[in-house]
C-alpha cells in the first residue's frame, strides 16, 4: 500500500475511533451503573455532554501563559494520532498490506500529551492542579515500565516492535502460560493508564481521591471538552490494544469480516470487564499504588521468561 493511501487509512480510523470514543465511555458507565443496581446514565450520554462543553466558552485564570491554552489541543492531537498509529483496523489491514506504527512511537504520544497536561496544571498555579499533575506523573513512572514489559512480551515471538507485525503475531494464538500473564499484566496497566479504579476515580473530585480531575479542574467549556474526548479516544486505543494482542483472536485464514467481528466482540468484553473490575474494588490509597504496579510488572517479567 502506498504512502498516500496509508495515510488516508489512517485518518480514515482517527475519525471512526474519535466517533466510537464515546460510545465505549457510555458503554463502561452504563454496564457499571447496572452492577451497582442503578439506573446510571444511557449509554449515549457521553456525547450529550461533549455537545454541551464543545458549546460553551471557557474561562481561565489571566495568570496562565500560553501553555494552559495549548495544552487541550496538544493532548487531544496526540489522542487521534496514537489513534490514527494503533492497530484498530488490523483484521482488515492484513489483507490490504497495511502496516502501523512503532508501539515506542505509540507510548511517546502517550507520554507527550498527559507531559503538556501535567505542565498546564502547573501553570494554573492552583494546589488542586499542583497536586494532580504530581500524582498523575507518579502513577506514570510506576506504570509505563509495566506497560512496556507486557508490550515487549508480545514483539518477541512477533521478532518486531513494529504494531502490525505484533498484532499479526497474536492473531490466533492460543493461550499459554506467558499469555496469561502478560495479558494480566496489560490490564492492570489498563486500568492505570485509563484512570479507572482502583487507581484513580474519574467520576469524583474529592481532594484525596482525584488524580486525573485534580489537573483539570482550571479549565472549562471548549478546552474541558477536547480532554474530555481525548481521554475517551486514549481509552479506546488501549482497549484495542489488549483486545488485540493480548486476548485469543480469529486466526488470518478466516476473512476479514469475520476477524472485525471478533475484534468487536472483544472490545465489548473488556470494556465490561473495565466496568465489572471498577464495581468489585474500591478507591486504592496513593501510597498503595506502587505495590499494585508491581504485579503488573512482576507479571509482564514472568511472560517474558515463560516464551
Amino acid at each position: 500500500m502506498d504512502l498516500l493511501m496509508q495515510f488516508l487509512v489512517g485518518l480514515a480510523q482517527a475519525a471512526m475511533v474519535a466517533s466510537l470514543a464515546p460510545l465505549a465511555a457510555g458503554l463502561i458507565k452504563t454496564a457499571k451503573a447496572r452492577l451497582q443496581n442503578r439506573r446510571g446514565p444511557g449509554i449515549l450520554q457521553p456525547y450529550y455532554d461533549l455537545a454541551k462543553f464543545l458549546g460553551k466558552d471557557s474561562v481561565a485564570s489571566p495568570t496562565t501563559s500560553w501553555l494552559f491554552a495549548a495544552a487541550p489541543t496538544v493532548y487531544f492531537a496526540a489522542a487521534l494520532g496514537a489513534a490514527a498509529l494503533a492497530p484498530v483496523l488490523a483484521p482488515l489491514a492484513f489483507g490490504l498490506g497495511m502496516g502501523f506504527a512503532d508501539l515506542f512511537m505509540l507510548l511517546y504520544l502517550f507520554a507527550l500529551g498527559r507531559f503538556f497536561l501535567a505542565l498546564a496544571s502547573l501553570d494554573a498555579g492552583s494546589a488542586f492542579g499542583g497536586m494532580g499533575g504530581s500524582r498523575e506523573m507518579f502513577i506514570a513512572v510506576l506504570a509505563e515500565p509495566a506497560i512496556l514489559l507486557a508490550l515487549l512480551s508480545v514483539a518477541l515471538p512477533a521478532k518486531s516492535t513494529g504494531l502490525a507485525a505484533m498484532a499479526a503475531s497474536a492473531a490466533g494464538v492460543k493461550w499459554t502460560l506467558s499469555e496469561v500473564f502478560a495479558a494480566g499484566a496489560f490490564f492492570i496497566v489498563l486500568l492505570a493508564e485509563t484512570g479507572r479504579i482502583p487507581v484513580d476515580n474519574p467520576d469524583t473530585h474529592l481532594e484525596l481521591t482525584m488524580v486525573h480531575e485534580g489537573m483539570i479542574l482550571e479549565y472549562s467549556g471548549r478546552p474541558l471538552g477536547l480532554i474530555h474526548w481525548a481521554v475517551a479516544i486514549k481509552q479506546l486505543v488501549m482497549i484495542t490494544l489488549f483486545a488485540v494482542l493480548f486476548l485469543p483472536g480469529a486466526p488470518l485464514s478466516w476473512p476479514p469480516l469475520a476477524q472485525a467481528a471478533v475484534l468487536a466482540a472483544k472490545v465489548v468484553a473488556t470494556a465490561l470487564a473495565l466496568a465489572a473490575a471498577e464495581t468489585a474494588t474500591n478507591k486504592m490509597r496513593l501510597f498503595r499504588i506502587p505495590a499494585f504496579m508491581s504485579v503488573s510488572g512482576v507479571l509482564a517479567l514472568l511472560a517474558l521468561v515463560a516464551r
